[in-house]
């Protein structure tokens, strides 16, 4: 038996029995996870499912590897990918054996012999586990009961004749299965609750987080799959932040609550949050945004109501933020562009909270929930491009530095009050967002002849222009030292 792991060959190698005399693969070992090429890796995880479930019922461990071969073949009909072939060569002749010496042993056909053992898997490993196993192994059987509901679905060619328990086993794996991984704390991770989870502060700051009364409803009341839990997922459904940026700001957000609450009382006091611990992170995170807002002589659009749960309106304020730091890539490198985003976007969830009336009709105003790349794709990737353009004018930096915008000349665009003049949502049509055409036939000319056969247009907004006089400002500090020493 020899064992191996990483990648090797442009392959996802796990446990091998090899022959000893040969020394290849043994394309019959029961024990085998497969050798998988890298271009097939979502199949992994199928198989070594059939991995962990051979020992108990071989058939399902076969329905496994067959579901596993299909839709490896979905992905490389022709095998032209490296590896591909081998692979399923070898995966093919393991099958045929496999379904010749395997029996269905819960019942006599195949469908009803993977729902039997799906609803024993999830009552025997789930419900049971949720007091003996540790969130790490709750995540690993959350997997395997995901992949053999997947494999159910392929057996079973209609779904109306998976049983209704076995389809209420599935939405509870696959409410749980977004919370299977996590950084530092398992908030959500099924299992005994970890140490870390019965801390006071970490106790105090997920109960305030949680503070959900008096948020407006969504107009998906029948959509099970949109609840909310706390804040931050009321906010990304409103917004439409991804799930697993609302996942690490959550932790984030936790953390920083809980770290700045033990600093400002004892131990003994964290059963509830302090109101102190949520101003001092409200000052610091928004000390730029304030900063903006003077310097631009605009309102800050952090407004408190006379009858609103400040504390409960503060962590929205907070967790809005993050959310959008947590998903603006390479938007980070501008903070008065986040600034900007902010802006708008506390606007709208101050009108959200408590423009509650309809004029006209006097009924309750509830609010749509968009999608969840929302946004994403209508705000992170529309700034994105008009950098990637820039960036693209560079020439791998033999550009003239006036020729093409950076970030600090993007981000200059937003410490003018002019950058209003996008709008909310952001006018595409915007100077911001306009790229000239001269712009890139002159780019064309410059790499093929290397002369400028058109007069390039002015550009839009703010271009940093450098001179050998840029030595001299950039190294002011050390020229100021050098000439008060030579006075001496």
């Amino acid at each position: 038996m020899a064992s191996t792991s990483g990648t090797k060959d442009g392959q996802v190698r796990t446990r091998t029995r090899m022959s000893r005399n040969s020394g290849l693969i043994d394309p019959y070992a029961a024990h085998d996870s497969e050798v998988v090429p890298s271009t097939l890796a979502a199949v992994a995880p199928i198989l070594r499912a059939a991995n962990e479930v051979e020992k108990d019922n071989p058939r399902v461990a076969y329905l496994c590897r067959f579901h596993a071969f299909e839709k490896a073949h979905r992905m490389d009909p022709k095998s032209t990918r490296r590896g591909v072939c081998q692979f399923k060569t070898y995966l093919l002749h393991r099958l045929q054996r496999e379904e010749v010496e395997t029996k269905p042993r819960l019942a006599k056909s195949d469908p009803k012999e993977i729902q039997m053992y799906y609803q024993n898997f999830y009552e025997k490993n789930i419900v049971e586990g949720q007091s003996t196993k540790k969130p790490e192994e709750m995540a690993k059987m959350l997997q395997i009961a995901a992949v053999l509901y997947d494999v159910l679905n392929t057996v079973v060619l209609h779904k109306e004749k998976v049983e209704p328990e076995t389809q209420r086993y599935a939405k509870h794996v696959e409410r749980n299965e977004q919370y299977a991984h996590y950084n530092i704390l398992p908030i959500y991770a099924v299992g005994v609750k970890p140490a870390i989870m019965k801390l006071a502060e970490i106790e105090a700051a997920l109960r305030s987080l949680q503070n959900v009364a008096n948020l407006p409803l969504l107009k998906n009341p029948m959509d099970s799959d949109r609840a909310v839990n706390d804040i931050l997922e009321w906010l990304a459904l409103v917004f439409g932040f991804q799930k697993g940026n609302v996942a690490n700001q959550r932790e984030h957000l936790t953390l920083l609550l809980a770290n700045i609450d033990t600093r400002s009382k004892s131990l003994k006091d964290c059963k509830e949050l302090d109101s102190r611990t949520v101003q001092t992170l409200m000052e610091k995170l928004f000390k730029n945004y304030n900063a903006w807002c003077d310097y631009l002589h605009c309102t800050s659009n952090l407004k408190f109501g006379p009858d609103a749960d400040r504390q409960q309106l503060e962590l929205l304020y907070i967790g809005l933020y993050l959310l959008i730091w947590g998903e603006a890539s390479n938007i980070r490198f501008m903070p008065e562009c986040i600034s900007y985003i902010f802006h708008n976007m506390a606007n709208e969830l101050h009108g959200i909270l408590f423009a509650n009336v309809e004029s006209v009709s006097g009924a309750t105003y509830q609010p749509d929930a968009v999608e969840e790349e929302f946004f994403l794709n209508n705000v992170v990737v529309p700034i994105y491009e008009v950098m990637h353009k820039e960036a693209m004018r560079n020439r791998g930096g033999k550009a003239s530095h006036s020729s093409w915008r950076n970030y600090d000349d993007l981000n200059e665009y937003f410490w003018s009050d002019k950058c209003f003049k996008l709008g909310w949502p952001m006018d595409r049509d915007s100077d911001f967002f306009v790229s000239s055409e001269s712009d890139n036939k002159m780019q064309e000319n410059e790499e093929v002849n290397h002369v400028i056969s058109e007069k390039r247009k002015p550009k839009t907004n703010f271009v940093e222009v450098r001179t050998f006089l840029h030595l001299y400002r950039s190294f002011d500090r050390m020229w100021m030292f050098l000439i008060l020493i030579f006075q001496d």
